[in-house]
């Protein structure tokens, strides 16, 4: 139990803070309904399970393997946050898109999934935390293959209820602000991604 509640510390320590991923949710609860960013938190949720696993597995190593290729894996996350925020400016630029509540059928859902599985694989942020926190600290260390899971799975679960959090933020927003404050909604949101892109490169 005690590396459940480890892991589950672990998730909220990474999901909390606010950063790209967390804003791209609740834009997609404001777009697109509960339902979708919901599918678009568990993606992200998912990739946390991914490093927390790998963290138990890898240790030391993982950490060394990031250390390498940390600044190409920084240009490639800022460069394709800078595509979905001009992506996303973009849609809003176009004036016969007004912003809508949609209802994506299963393989929208799933193509949500799957886009932020990789974008938060992707995110220097989350490597960074599970390799140099969590292994370098030694969280995860001597644990056995059942404590390991125990420790993915509360890291996951953790992940999971923050992302939904966001999920339901979005929705109860784009359910509720007018069709020109959604607007603004997004454009803000788009253009914080964009700082977080800048960040991302110069740090």
């Amino acid at each position: 139990m005690d590396a459940f509640l480890t892991g589950v510390v672990a998730g909220y320590g990474i999901a909390i803070p606010v950063g790209a991923i967390a804003v791209l949710i609740v834009e997609v609860g404001i777009r697109c309904g509960f339902r979708c960013a919901f599918f678009a938190g568990a993606g992200a949720a998912t990739a946390d399970f991914i490093y927390a696993g790998l963290a138990v597995i890898g240790g030391a190593a993982l950490a060394g393997l990031v250390s390498t290729i940390d600044r190409p894996l920084r240009i490639v996350s800022a460069v394709v946050l800078v595509i979905i925020a001009v992506m996303g400016l973009r849609r809003v630029g176009k004036k016969q898109e007004s912003i809508e509540i949609s209802y994506p059928d299963r393989s929208e859902l799933a193509g949500t999934y799957a886009r932020f599985v990789g974008l938060t694989i992707i995110n220097p942020t989350t490597i960074v935390y599970f390799a140099a926190v969590i292994v370098g600290l030694g969280v995860a260390n001597d644990m056995t293959a059942p404590q390991g899971a125990l420790f993915a799975l509360g890291a996951f679960l953790a992940s999971l209820s923050w992302q939904t959090l966001l999920a339901g933020v979005g929705a109860f927003a784009g359910d509720r602000l007018s069709t020109r404050a959604q607007t603004v909604a997004v454009v803000v949101g788009n253009l914080v991604i964009l700082a977080f892109a800048i960040v991302i490169l110069v740090q």
